[in-house]
């Protein structure tokens, strides 16, 4: 197998391991906080049968009971739903929390109620998020040959130059994910979650890609939700492929930058042009290979080159 197939190859075991390492998450936290949980519930529902049999209550029992509800409504559990309700620890919904907690988007709507769960949310994390990243990072690094070095060097062969061809790229590939990543989805949420308005979906779109994960809008969150299981996990495919857009769009932006010499006005580190290289190469390079690199790198270093006599990433032939 050849390092291109090879490279392919380990990229496919890591998204196949994420996704085995979010089902991994999903069933420690369903078998750690769903018992819990449905203590909490019990507790409640106790509670709130309690509450109606007193025909007079007084003040300090009504804000007992105002105070438990709010408690328990900070982890999941509503006053409005019986025991009987859904539960937020099933296996997609144990899932879908790993996933936003190793993405860092964090709605906060359901979180961990022991302290088991707490610690282990800890550790699945210091494992995930670097993880996580290292996976998008990866996934980048195959997009950026398809949809940023050929694109730029179709526009340069219908004879613009570089960095009018870096503009046009840029603003072609800002209006492709706001339609595919932020209008469409808006609109399909708002469709799905019958109390969302298109603006309500394009907030939590926005929100959600950004990892600001207020929690004010969590979809999948309705007591009769349909399809609730396939729904969580499509949301969880939308996130990912999301946050790998965003993250190719601010890539092409600093590229982008570097070219028209903003970098250098603001005396920001530029992307080098060895990162271009490495994108239109495998991501496991064999031991020679990277000897030629480091020796390119350090004869490179020697020499000194002006800002505007520098490479930019548009010059690069397309293959």
């Amino acid at each position: 197998m050849d390092s291109l197939g090879r490279s392919w190859l380990l990229l496919t075991g890591f998204v196949l391991f994420y996704f085995t390492y979010l089902l991994f998450g999903a069933l420690v936290f369903s078998s750690i906080e769903r018992p819990v949980e449905e203590e909490l519930r019990r507790d409640l529902d106790a509670l709130k049968r309690s509450f109606l049999n007193h025909s007079c209550v007084s003040a300090a029992d009504l804000e007992l009971f105002v105070s438990q509800v709010l408690s328990a409504n900070r982890y999941g559990v509503t006053v409005h739903r019986n025991s009987s309700g859904p539960s937020n620890w099933d296996l997609t919904s144990a899932m879908f929390f790993a996933n936003t907690l190793v993405t860092t988007v964090g709605y906060g709507q359901t979180a961990p109620l022991s302290d088991t769960g707490k610690i282990f949310s800890i550790v699945y994390a210091l494992i995930g998020v670097p993880f996580t990243m290292l996976v998008l990072t990866a996934c980048v690094q195959r997009l950026m040959y398809p949809l940023v070095l050929a694109p730029l060097g179709l526009l340069q062969r219908l004879g613009l130059k570089p960095r009018p061809a870096a503009a046009v790229h840029f603003l072609l590939l800002l209006v492709l994910v706001v339609l595919c990543f932020f209008v469409a989805p808006a609109a399909i949420f708002s469709v799905v979650e019958g109390k969302w308005s298109f603006l309500d979906g394009f907030y939590f779109c926005f929100i959600s890609l950004c990892t600001i994960g207020l929690g004010d809008f969590v979809p999948a969150m309705q007591p009769e939700q349909n399809l609730k299981e396939v729904y969580q996990i499509t949301v969880m495919v939308y996130l990912f492929l999301g946050l790998m857009m965003m993250y190719l769009l601010l890539r092409t932006f600093h590229k982008m930058s570097d070219l028209h010499g903003l970098t250098t006005f603001l005396q920001l580190p530029r992307c080098e042009e060895s990162d271009l290289e490495d994108d239109r190469e495998p991501i496991m390079e064999n031991r020679q290979g990277d000897q030629k690199r480091s020796q390119h790198t350090q004869q490179a270093a020697s020499e000194h080159l002006e800002p505007a006599s520098q490479p930019s990433y548009n010059s690069i032939s397309t293959r």
